[in-house]
């Protein structure tokens, strides 16, 4: 892979935090300083497509990634994305032909000491590279078919559907 498509959606992979009361906002998107600073081998193309928390987007939304990553050239795509509907989002992008897209997100903010948004970013940058056509999702060291994964709100971790 010479280069990689990244599309952020916001999600708490790009969240700041302002005071006690957990006021937040979604800022710049941190997948690309993170991939500077670890220095990949390949160029990106990042495309900050929309800032909100996957609990806000709607069909619209989905239909404007799913048209924004069938516009691009590249074969690998990367998407940042919330955790809480990212199922939702890797389903609606189901059937997308001629491309390996790989959804990852964190549970913490990048910004935070201790997140898991490297280690889930690294797996994702993986994934991409080594998987099929189709849609996944790169999470907790694991890589899922969103037909076959839920995010466990109360464990806050993915894990097998029916689980």
């Amino acid at each position: 892979m010479d280069q990689l498509c990244i599309v952020t959606t916001g999600g708490t992979i790009d969240k700041i935090y302002f005071d006690d009361k957990s006021d937040y906002q979604i800022g710049e998107p941190q997948i690309g300083q993170i991939l500077s600073g670890i220095g990949v081998a390949f160029r990106c193309n990042v495309i900050p497509l929309m800032r909100k928390d996957s609990l806000h987007m709607d069909a619209a939304d989905r239909a404007l990634l799913r048209e924004v990553i069938e516009r691009q050239s590249e074969r690998h795509v990367l998407v940042t994305h919330g955790t809480d509907t990212m199922v939702d989002t890797a389903q609606a992008l189901h059937g997308i032909v001629g491309k390996v897209i790989v959804l990852t997100g964190a549970l913490n903010p990048a910004r935070f000491t201790g997140s898991d948004a490297v280690f889930n970013i690294g797996c994702a940058v993986g994934a991409v590279q080594a998987l099929p056509d189709g849609v996944w999702i790169a999470m907790n060291g694991r890589v899922w078919d969103p037909a076959k994964v839920r995010k466990n709100r109360d464990a806050n971790r993915f894990e097998a559907a029916g689980t």
